[in-house]
């Protein structure tokens, strides 16, 4: 419980027992490598656990899930229980948002009205044709799917419509788009559940991208890491798109790191022996005709 928006969740479950988005080429080699060779780990403990993973209703138990981004509820997609309530900020962070799936009951779903469903359709598209969305007529095709009253479905709809025009959700909600939610509309929908997505840990690094020792004053010769590889960047909870940190900003710095090593060290020197050896094994002839100066 080192995050505060678990502080209140009645069981918190196992990580272990949650299925995760990372597949079986997920494995944690370089790490491991880094380690044997003397690298130091950071955070490895702080993992993050993601509350949209898409159920599969052909895999329900699978333990490798496709994640439904933010930017699903970013266009209006909200999140209901298995009662057909919303029972948090639709918009909070992925810890909150977690814990409060954790202390309501599912299945919960991601439900996209026509008009958040137009504004990224190339994901409902996606997530539809590998079975991962459904489409829905109207809300009330959705309510009997769901083994609830309409009238249910229907509240809570005219209760986010109203929170959306007084900017006032009992939730903490703050954007609103794509609304009204109607009855009579078509809806895209997704079973959803928490799901192991990133750890926050890694190869403990410097500001030059340069692998520490256990020490954490010197380096390891020669190795950099950019990437989910390195840890320590994001503490305790990285915020959703903040990994771009890690890729492309490390990424650079990590580049521009093995350039320096490569030009200043001795690394340039084994490099240039090995060449050196390489060129002495091989040897070229030419012949010129001298009549049509051909080779």
């Amino acid at each position: 419980r080192t995050l505060s928006a678990w502080n209140d969740v009645k069981v918190l479950p196992n990580l272990m027992d949650l299925p995760t988005t990372n597949g079986d080429h997920c494995s944690g080699d370089g790490i491991k490598m880094a380690v044997d060779i003397g690298a130091t780990l950071k955070d490895m403990e702080a993992i993050q656990v993601h509350p949209t993973g898409l159920v599969h209703p052909d895999e329900p138990d699978s333990k490798i899930k496709f994640l439904a981004a933010e930017a699903l509820r970013g266009v209006g997609g909200i999140l209901i229980d298995a009662n057909g309530r919303r029972f948090c900020d639709d918009l909070g962070k992925r810890d909150y948002v977690t814990g409060r799936m954790w202390n309501n009951k599912g299945p919960f779903r991601l439900v996209l009205n026509s008009a958040a469903s137009k504004e990224i359709e190339w994901h409902c598209m996606h997530y539809t044709g590998r079975g991962l969305m459904k489409r829905y007529d109207s809300g009330y095709d959705l309510a009997a799917d769901m083994g609830v009253s309409s009238d249910v479905l229907s509240s809570t709809f005219e209760d986010y419509n109203r929170a959306a025009k007084t900017k006032n959700d009992k939730h903490g909600r703050k954007f609103f788009a794509n609304v009204p939610l109607r009855m009579n509309e078509k809806y895209h929908v997704a079973v959803v559940t928490p799901v192991v997505h990133y750890t926050m840990g890694g190869l403990s690094v410097n500001a030059k991208s340069q692998v520490r020792k256990e020490d954490h004053n010197t380096v390891v010769g020669g190795l950099f890491a950019a990437g989910e590889l390195m840890g320590g960047t994001h503490g305790e909870n990285r915020l959703g798109g903040s990994s771009l940190l890690d890729c492309v900003v490390f990424g650079r710095v990590a580049g521009d790191s093995a350039v320096e090593y490569l030009r200043n060290g001795s690394a340039i020197k084994n490099a240039t022996r090995r060449v050196n050896t390489l060129n002495g094994q091989f040897s070229t002839t030419i012949q010129v005709n001298p009549n049509d100066r051909s080779f």
